[in-house]
């Protein structure tokens, strides 16, 4: 080998292992506990940066009924998602949030399958986030005045390089920032106070501007009851302002709580959460009512057009307008950074999210658990999205919206499913209400802006493809995280560690005298074994083929003169060749562990392996223990007769 392609190896080798390293500190070996009003600002980054494209899309998409629609929103935010997350929060107080609920709930195929298509809306909500905030930012960079006016015509470059920055970012190491936190959001309430407290005193001193609003509310829609009624039928094309609940209660773990709060009890930090949620609901009400009213009394119609001065950025127009270029190019340089931060609590909760579930189901490669791979992923994945909605705003609010409502309508059903498994009849009705509410926010917006279910159905395909591959590729790994041992089934080992160690491998039937008499007999015949020499029955009962990784508890049973040891794993295969290097590794010997052949197709028994955990034992036991134990001397040994 050359020194030139010697050292091309080294490099390569150098960053492979530098992309695969972890940033354990992200991931949360220790996490530090903030007051909630701190942790509330790093959900705010999210959350309240909407203000900087919310009121120009809801006007565009309401035209003047915007205030009413804003008002309905407003309602269910503090009477529908404030509640349900409330009770999320409660029962998920380690930051889970309502998918892992919905995972408890949900047994077996079903629930992960389920849980697979939250995350593709997961994702859809968190990419869009990542891609829509940098392309508001982007509008935001454009349309000042101080900007030179070569760069319009590249939003799309401009959107890319802010979200590629987001990037370097995560590859040199993400750290939690709760400060900066602090001083965007700090800064940012302030500029928009400031700039929404001019326009309604503006409207103040000109109210016939308020009347001429309401008085063309009425003349085109006849009265009052009508106008709800539209406003009622419009408003899911807000649905924009109600993102930030799931972050809320996904932060939990950074909640301060009581000094005697517990990790099995944190009443403190759950508390601090509701403090944190309803907060957070009040002030972002506040702004969504007075910016809704103040852009749609103030502002052309025309110019929330694509391509108007405020399409995407109306209390920048505002800003603009009414305090000068000085105070608008301040309030631009605030929107862009809290824009931008949003953009990284976004792909934190993305590498937060795909460790914490994929891996677990043997639904993705164990190279997923690292942040420098999943950044390159979901970078691309958003430069992807951005070319394809050529950093529109507007365009990707659908989206955006949709992501955020179904997340919303699964928390709603969790919690109502949890009511009614509480046999709380007044809860569930409320809670039932609630989630009908929101699925009909969820369905209207669907329908007015399919673009949303489109990306989430590519979002949910994908990741559903790519997992039941991995699953299978995955399939023979040893899939046991540890082993809890009995008394007595550890003395039935200590025993069998006097002498050749022999394990009959048996599906249980009825469990008496006679069935372990014959399988013993035909055991022993099939393989030539002594009948002096003793042996021990292993049977594995599948719990729940959808689990991947998990404990297995051994105990030992006695039934007459046949000492049994007994197993719950989620694959058979899998559960024994852990069991048998236990064994192994415990007495120092290696065991021999006795099947029987099974006849039928092959295909048929591989498939009963990857959805039940059961199949053609022998075999895929083999295998595990080949995959597992690379020194050929060292393999627990595998008899087939019959």
């Amino acid at each position: 080998m050359t020194t030139k392609a010697k050292n091309i190896r080294i490099s390569r080798a150098r960053a492979l292992r530098w992309l695969l390293q972890e940033d354990r500190h992200s991931k949360g070996d220790h996490v530090v506990k903030h007051p909630w009003w701190q942790v509330m600002c790093l959900t705010g980054v999210d959350y309240f940066s909407t203000l900087g494209y919310q009121p120009g899309i809801a006007a565009l998409a309401a035209g003047s009924l915007s205030p009413v629609a804003t008002l309905i929103l407003v309602m269910l935010t503090l009477f529908g998602a404030l509640p349900i997350y409330r009770r999320v929060a409660s029962m998920s107080p380690h930051g889970d949030g309502s998918i892992a609920m919905l995972e408890h709930l949900l047994s077996w195929w079903q629930g992960k399958f389920f849980v697979l298509c939250l995350l593709g809306f997961v994702a859809t909500d968190f990419i869009i986030t990542i891609t829509l905030s940098a392309a508001d930012a982007t509008a935001h960079i454009i349309e000042n005045p101080l900007v030179p006016g070569f760069l319009h015509g590249h939003e799309v470059a401009l959107t890319l390089l802010l979200v590629g920055f987001l990037a370097a970012v995560f590859l040199k190491g993400f750290r939690e920032a709760i400060g900066l936190a602090v001083l965007l959001v700090g800064i940012y309430l302030f500029l928009n106070l400031i700039t929404i407290t001019v326009g309604l005193k503006e409207i103040f001193h000109h109210p016939v501007m308020l009347k001429d609003w309401q008085a063309g509310l009425l003349s085109s829609h006849g009265n009052p009851f009508m106008l709800v009624v539209v406003a009622a039928l419009v408003f899911p094309k807000l649905a924009l302002g109600l993102s930030g609940f799931e972050t809320g209660v996904a932060v939990m773990p950074l909640v301060k709580g009581h000094g005697g709060d517990t990790e099995e009890s944190p009443q403190g930090r759950i508390q601090n959460t509701y403090r944190l949620l309803t907060t957070a609901a009040v002030i972002m009400s506040f702004f969504l009512i007075t910016s809704s009213l103040v852009t749609t009394l103030l502002i052309p119609s025309q110019e929330f057009l694509p391509g108007g001065a405020a399409n995407g950025r109306a209390l920048a127009y505002l800003a603009h307008s009414s305090l000068g270029g000085g105070f608008g190019t301040l309030y631009d340089l605030s929107t862009i950074s809290i824009l931008w931060f949003a953009g990284a609590s976004a792909m934190a909760g993305l590498l937060n999210i795909v460790p914490r579930y994929l891996p677990r189901y043997g639904m993705a490669p164990s190279w997923t658990l690292a942040t420098r791979p999943l950044v390159l992923i979901f970078t691309l994945i958003a430069f992807v999205v951005t070319i394809i909605f050529r950093a529109n705003v507007e365009a990707q609010g659908g989206a955006y919206a949709t992501g955020v409502l179904v997340l919303m309508s699964s928390a709603s059903f969790a919690v109502t499913l949890a009511a009614r498994r509480q046999r709380s009849r007044l809860s569930m009705m409320v809670f039932g209400l609630i989630t009908v509410v929101f699925l009909y926010t969820t369905i209207t917006n669907i329908i007015e802006r399919p673009d949303g279910v489109k990306i989430a159905a590519f979002f949910i395909g994908t990741i559903i493809v790519t997992s039941l591959i991995s699953r299978v590729w995955r399939s023979t790994e040893l899939r046991v995280g540890r082993i809890e041992v009995d008394e007595t089934a550890q003395r039935f080992i200590q025993e069998e560690s006097e002498h050749v160690i022999r394990l009959i491998a048996n599906r249980k039937q009825d469990g008496d005298e006679q069935e372990y008499f014959l399988k013993q007999n035909e055991v022993r015949e099939d393989n030539h074994i002594a009948p002096t020499d003793p042996i021990l029955f292993l049977e594995i009962q599948v719990s729940d083929a959808s689990e991947f990784v998990g404990t297995l508890y051994l105990e030992g049973v006695q039934v007459g003169d046949y000492r049994i040891l007994r197993a719950r794993g989620a694959a058979v295969p899998n559960a024994i060749a852990a069991i048998l290097f236990h064994i192994r590794d415990q007495t120092g010997k290696l065991p021999h562990a006795y099947f029987g052949w099974i006849e039928g197709n092959p295909i048929q028994y591989l498939l009963r392996f990857i959805l039940f955990g059961e199949g053609d034992i022998a075999v895929v036991t083999r295998e595990v223990i080949r995959t597992a134990e690379k020194n050929v001397a060292r393999r627990p040994v595998i008899h087939v007769g019959g």
